[in-house]
């Protein structure tokens, strides 16, 4: 009788330590559930140094913080800016007139017997004709609006890959706590292993398998830990700052994520669709300004000069001052810029058809997102609402009837386990929702340092 009363002690403070520490646990990765709770075990024998345990004495950084940090450090929206400000010079280039030309002209300078010669001084102006300086001035338009679009797809692809990474990185963090308490649980299954076979009451078998499962505890939460370290790295080079220390995530998983656009809102409203549709514009107005080239231009000159040519009638007198105008204007008779007409027309169908392959790729890129927010979302749901306080039922029943010693220890375990799996599978779905919500919103766009 003392032998069983000692072992019924042992098993009770062992099945109530690990209640406090599995009920602390679930309240900190799921708030407003009520979660059992277990005490503080040794570590594993294996146990390596945390590396998130200076972070957690940090700030922590959110979601707002880093996307302000990316829209002022990310280096390929200052590329995207200046590509805007060449766009706009070029315009301002292509609508200028030729400049006037000032020059000298000369003619028999040294006269011979005569003492002849002309010299003088002429301007002349090249006037373009058929309104050319103004398609030219459209090309140059059509893609600086092209690039204005190219910043607003680079920002959605930026901000998307960022919200993306930041809701990956925050999903780790909270797999981290909760592999935490599994590491713990797997340490005391191992201890009351240990100590029922010092009372004869587990075999060896029983004492290896769960020092097997402690070390495979351990190893799990190790990865986890580095797994979050890598991903954080991530989000601060998409940050811009990629010095910045190693620190936790502020965010709520469990908050719902805001609801992504439909399909046909995606294909209307993405800038890399518009970016493509006003690619199309920038090689058709390539085209007109190519035909418009045909025309020529016409060039007009005028001048004034000395004829020191000695009149007839008195030999002593020059001819003088005298003037002189021209005009001149080409003849589109071999060359009516055939070939540039041709690389326009060329340039307009690749930009149509890439316009289609554009539409084509975000439908294709899309529709799996859509169905993936849409299974995550019914799969936190029913995690929430059904698996978990089912699980949770199922761990008090186990426990209150092995505290009247009418079940077995290791099915508290069993049941303890299944939850805290539970848990890690509901926190997983929580981060694809928040990760697919976040990639719908910003078109599927992804490439943030591309």
């Amino acid at each position: 009788m003392k032998l069983l009363l000692t072992i019924f002690l042992l098993f009770t403070s062992a099945a109530l330590a690990q209640q406090s520490l599995a009920q602390q646990s679930m309240e900190n990765t799921m708030p407003g559930m009520q979660m059992p709770s277990t005490s503080n075990p040794a570590a594993p024998s294996t146990a390596e140094p945390d590396p998130l345990a200076e972070a957690a004495n940090r700030p922590a950084l959110t979601l707002d913080e880093l996307l302000a940090s990316a829209r002022s450090r990310n280096p390929t929206l200052q590329t995207a800016q200046a590509a805007i400000a060449e766009s706009a010079g070029r315009a301002k280039q292509a609508g200028l007139w030729p400049n006037l030309v000032l020059g000298y002209e000369g003619d028999q300078i040294r006269g011979g017997s005569y003492r002849g010669g002309e010299q003088g001084a002429f301007l002349q102006q090249t006037i373009p004709l058929g309104g050319k300086l103004g398609r030219r001035r459209d090309i140059y338009q059509a893609q600086q609006r092209t690039s204005e679009l190219t910043l607003a797809t680079q920002q959605q692809r930026i901000e998307g890959d960022l919200e993306s990474a930041f809701y990956a990185a925050l999903t780790l963090q909270q797999e981290i706590d909760t592999r935490s308490q599994l590491s713990a649980l797997a340490a005391d299954a191992a201890q009351t292993a240990r100590q029922l076979a010092n009372v004869g009451q587990a075999d060896a078998p029983d004492v290896l398998q769960s020092e097997v499962e402690q070390e495979q505890a351990a190893l799990d939460i190790l990865a986890a830990r580095h797994r979050y370290i890598a991903a954080f790295h991530q989000l601060t080079a998409l940050a811009g700052e990629p010095d910045l220390p190693l620190t936790l995530l502020a965010g709520d998983l469990s908050a719902a994520p805001a609801q992504p656009p439909s399909l046909d809102s995606i294909l209307e409203q993405s800038p890399a669709v518009q970016r493509a549709n006003q690619a199309v514009v920038a090689a058709e107005a390539q085209l007109r300004s190519a035909r418009r080239e045909v025309v020529p231009d016409l060039t007009l000159g005028a001048g004034e000069q000395w004829n020191n040519e000695l009149i007839r009638q008195n030999p002593n007198v020059a001819t003088g001052a005298q003037s002189f105008a021209s005009a001149s204007i080409d003849l589109p008779l071999w060359n009516r810029n055939q070939g540039n007409i041709a690389a326009a027309q060329a340039a307009v169908n690749a930009s149509q058809a890439e316009a289609l392959r554009v539409r084509l790729a975000l439908r294709q890129s899309a529709a799996p997102l859509v169905e993936q927010y849409n299974i995550a979302a019914a799969q936190s749901f029913r995690y929430k609402s059904d698996l978990l306080p089912r699980a949770q039922r199922a761990y008090e029943l186990y426990r209150d009837r092995y505290r009247q010693m009418a079940s077995a220890y290791p099915q508290v375990l069993i049941s303890q386990r299944t939850l805290f799996q539970l848990q890690l599978a509901y926190i997983q779905s929580l981060g694809e929702l928040w990760q697919s919500s976040a990639r719908l919103r910003h078109f599927t766009l992804k490439g943030g340092l591309d």
